[in-house]
Parts: structure tokens; C-alpha cells; sequence
């Protein structure tokens, strides 16, 4: 396995360095204005959903014709420098904490300006249940790149990456919207413009307020990541499972496999920060869920509880992410951690040392969408990767 990982990692790394920090995205093309502009036309309809198929099969020609740049994504570079920094501390070679160091001086020089405290979006506009422009901060990005600068503070002992890090908890208190939900009871927007209850960005925000809160003494950090929690939790499903939306905002359960890695995992950090009984059992109660529903085989990684394919990059990474992170308590992580590892790396990686995006299959016919998405693909494997390698080296 630690052959494996190394040479994998090694070969990811060389193509990055090729290539550069820039490249597309899975939702690049869907934030141009054709996309994103409401329309009444019903032949404009029919066009933007033939080539959203279309992109499936040809998503590096489609970018071309229009004309989509390569972008630098903040969320990849706060995942860029978290997995070099782990595979500097695996390995002791100077050259990976300088990539890790390069990755963190981009952060530095590019925020969003105008809010409480340092903040980071998507270089694409972005049309969900209500239109979000480029660079509007995002409660997930920002709680991604802080992870980074936690980790710097955590290996320098430097002050000013525990002054970011704090800076990033003003924002969420301060810029994002909070949805009062009870006494005890509160949920973080999205990004300061909608009102969204979406039980990860929720939980990223109340671990990472927690996690700073406890570190400097921050009473009101640790009180409202709490309260963040304990909605998440009043929302758990008898399974384990939560959903995507709050309920109150949905009255569909969607359930996939990255998003649940990200609940899983946020979740584990606030019951080892807080030791609370209660967030143990909920933690116990989805990872059970995660292992019997989102894996085939005890190795694929499954899009949803539903369905295998697409075999999407985004929940290889997270697969590997998840069970490293849970590993040291929950002894049966590493039969899935080794076996998605190997499949994975063996099944992804294309021998230029990106990873790919997707295995479809329709009706038997299997196809590979080869475009290597920076953020979605290669910042997030070698993430997972680098967590995988850092557990070996406990």
C-alpha cells in the first residue's frame, strides 16, 4: 500500500507541476451567462440541456467552443495546501512544503474583500436555487481554506495563521445568514446572499467555529457552533443518514456520497473536540450507514445509496478522506479505506498521473469522461491520498 500511495501521489504531483494551479471545472460551463440567464425560450431550454449531455461525452471541446478559461479555484488551492503539507510531513522533503507554501501565499493575496473577516468563493458564477456571482464567498470554501491555515498553525505555531483562522470564524458569524431554529437551534447560510439550510456547509462552519473557539477562548465561536450542531443532529434520519437539505427547505431526501463523507467527518472532529456522548452515537449511527450504503463491494464508491454510476472522482477522494479520518476509532475503516485505495488509483488515475473524472454506464456500455477537473479531481485526491498516506505513517 505505501508503494501504491507514493508512486500515485509522485505522479499526480508531476503532472500538477505541468500543468500549473489552473484548469476546469465540473461547474465552469454550466455559470456562463447562456446557462445562468432565466429564459422563456423553450427551444433555449432544449439547447442548454442537449449540451449539458453533450458534455459527457466531449467536455474538453465544449469548454473550447465556449470559450471557458482555466480558472485558479480557491477551494482547490485550500485542498492543494493541506494535502502537501500532509505529504511534507510524510516524507520530511522540503519541496512539498514549499508547494504547500505556494498554495497558501495565493490565499493570502486572493480573498473576497468587504466582510467581517477573510473569506473565499468560486471563480464561476453559480445558479442554484437563487443566482450567486463569482467570487461571492462561500461558507464551504472558506471552512476548506481554513482547514489549510489551521494546519500551518498547527506545524509553525505561527500566530498569524491562528489570526486568519479566526478572521474566517468573523465572517461566518458576522456575513453569513443565520437561520434561528429554536432555542438552541441555528443554521449558517451558504454564502451571505441566500438563506439556504444545507446540513454540510452547517456543519463545516460549526466544526471549524468550535475548533477555533476552543483554541483561543472564544465563548461565542463555540456556542454558536454548537447550536449549529445540535439542528443538524434534531435532523438525523432513524438510519443515520442526513440529508442534503433541511427539511424545511425540502421535501426530498437526497443523499450522496461526498456530501455525507463531509457530514460524517465534521461530526467526528466536534465529538473529539467536545467528548459529547451524544455526537458519538450520531457519528456511530451514519458511518454505519455510509459503509452498508455507499460502497459496492466494500470498494467502489457509490454516487448515492441508490445507484454505483457514474463513478464520480469527487466520492473516490471522499471515500478515502473518510475512512482515514475514522480510522483510529472505528477499526473496520481500513478494510474499506484499502480496498477503495487500491481500486481507485488503479481505476481513475490515467497513466499522465491525473486522475479522470467519471465511470458512466448505460445499459452495459461503460465510458470514461477523461477531463481532469482541478478542483474537483486532482485537489481532492490528493487530499485523499495524502490522508491515506498520513495514517500509514502513525
Amino acid at each position: 500500500m505505501f508503494e501504491l500511495i507514493k508512486y500515485s501521489i509522485e505522479l499526480l504531483d508531476q503532472w500538477l507541476t505541468n500543468n500549473g494551479w489552473a484548469g476546469y471545472d465540473p461547474y465552469d460551463l454550466k455559470g456562463l451567462p447562456f446557462f445562468t440567464k432565466n429564459s422563456s425560450s423553450f427551444l433555449k431550454e432544449i439547447l442548454r440541456k442537449g449540451i449539458l449531455k453533450l458534455e459527457l461525452f466531449a467536455p474538453c471541446l465544449l469548454r473550447k467552443i465556449f470559450r471557458v478559461k482555466k480558472e485558479i479555484n480557491s477551494k482547490a488551492m485550500g485542498l492543494f495546501a493541506d494535502a502537501y503539507l500532509n505529504v511534507y510531513l510524510a516524507t520530511g522533503k522540503s519541496y512539498y512544503l514549499s508547494k504547500a507554501e505556494d498554495a497558501i501565499q495565493w490565499l493570502d493575496r486572493n480573498y473576497s474583500e468587504g466582510y467581517s473577516g477573510k473569506c473565499w468563493g468560486y471563480p464561476f458564477d453559480w445558479q442554484s436555487r437563487i443566482f450567486i456571482p463569482r467570487g461571492t464567498p462561500s461558507s464551504v470554501v472558506s471552512a476548506t481554506v481554513g482547514n489549510a491555515y489551521w494546519n500551518f498553525y498547527k506545524l509553525t505555531g505561527e500566530r498569524r495563521y491562528l489570526t486568519t483562522c479566526e478572521s474566517i470564524c468573523n465572517f461566518f458569524i458576522n456575513d453569513l445568514n443565520i437561520d434561528r431554529l429554536g432555542s438552541d437551534k441555528i443554521c449558517f447560510s451558504y454564502t451571505p446572499l441566500d438563506n439556504f439550510h444545507v446540513h454540510n456547509a452547517n456543519l463545516f462552519v460549526a466544526e471549524f467555529l468550535i475548533r477555533v473557539g476552543k483554541e483561543i477562548g472564544n465563548e461565542k465561536f463555540i456556542d454558536h457552533g454548537l447550536y449549529a450542531v445540535n439542528y443538524t443532529l434534531s435532523e438525523q434520519n432513524p438510519d443515520g443518514s442526513i440529508c442534503y437539505w433541511g427539511r424545511d427547505q425540502s421535501d426530498r431526501c437526497h443523499i450522496d456520497h461526498y456530501h455525507s463523507g463531509f457530514e460524517i467527518r465534521s461530526l467526528y472532529s466536534v465529538w473529539k473536540l467536545t467528548g459529547e456522548e451524544r455526537v458519538h452515537e450520531a457519528v456511530e449511527k451514519y458511518y454505519r450507514f455510509y459503509l452498508t450504503n455507499l460502497f459496492k463491494d466494500k470498494t467502489i464508491p457509490k454516487l448515492t445509496p441508490q445507484r454505483t454510476y457514474p463513478i464520480n472522482i469527487h466520492a473516490c477522494a471522499e471515500a478515502l478522506i473518510c475512512n482515514a479520518t475514522l480510522a483510529p476509532d472505528f477499526p473496520e475503516a481500513r478494510e474499506y479505506l484499502n480496498n477503495a485505495t487500491y481500486w481507485v488509483i488503479k481505476n481513475m488515475q490515467d497513466k499522465s498521473g491525473y486522475f479522470i473524472y467519471a465511470i458512466y454506464n448505460f445499459k452495459g456500455i461503460k465510458w470514461k469522461v477523461k477531463i481532469p477537473y482541478i478542483r474537483w479531481g486532482q485537489a481532492w485526491m490528493l487530499k485523499g491520498l495524502s490522508e491515506v498516506w498520513k495514517l500509514e505513517n502513525k
